[in-house]
């Protein structure tokens, strides 16, 4: 069990699903090493990337996995996984939709890293529907997604969300990515 492998995403917020897959994978590999994008051009970000790496810290070391680490993403991600010798990332299918832009994905690391391996895991089918924007979009409308999020994310965004409620400077009510929240 020495293969370490990694699990990139933006993570914006991290779900269930996702720590799903996180403690599933830990089981599989000696080490599983999370890296956390940017936020990209096609989404609206609620959290900065600190505050992202943090939730998934906690949600991490809350669940007790002791062989994940979480990292930056800041180049290309065959590139990361050379420079620190991984040959398996982890993607997660939810649903079939999923699977065409995973595949072109998968292909083009291929392509680029032939000696990077993409493992495809579905998360658990109480999680397959729940999609970071969904969450997002509940958040900025007040709900509550303590069913969706790790305990420790539900406590971020609760305290997120008493920020904002005093914060006048986003006049549409809603969470915003101002980087306000990172620490």
């Amino acid at each position: 069990m020495d293969k370490i492998a990694v699990y990139p995403g933006t993570f914006d917020p991290i779900s269930m699903g996702h720590l799903d897959l996180i403690e599933r994978s830990s089981r599989l590999f000696g080490k599983l090493i999370v890296v956390v994008a940017g936020v990209s051009t096609k989404q609206s970000g609620m959290f900065g990337i600190e505050d992202r790496m943090r939730m998934i810290s906690k949600s991490v070391a809350e669940a007790g996995l002791k062989n994940v680490e979480v990292d930056r993403l800041d180049t290309l991600l065959v590139e990361y996984c050379r420079r620190r010798d991984v040959r398996v990332v982890v993607r997660g299918l939810r649903v079939y939709s999923d699977f065409e832009y995973e595949f072109q994905m998968a292909l083009t690391n291929r392509k680029l890293a032939p000696e990077v391996e993409t493992l495809f895991m579905m998360p658990n089918e109480n999680y397959s529907y729940v999609t970071a924007s969904t969450i997002r979009e509940i958040v900025r409308y007040g709900g509550d997604v303590g069913c969706f999020v790790p305990p420790a994310v539900k406590r971020e965004i609760e305290i997120y969300l008493k920020g904002k409620r005093n914060d006048e400077g986003n006049p549409e009510g809603g969470v915003g990515n101002t980087g306000a929240f990172d620490r």
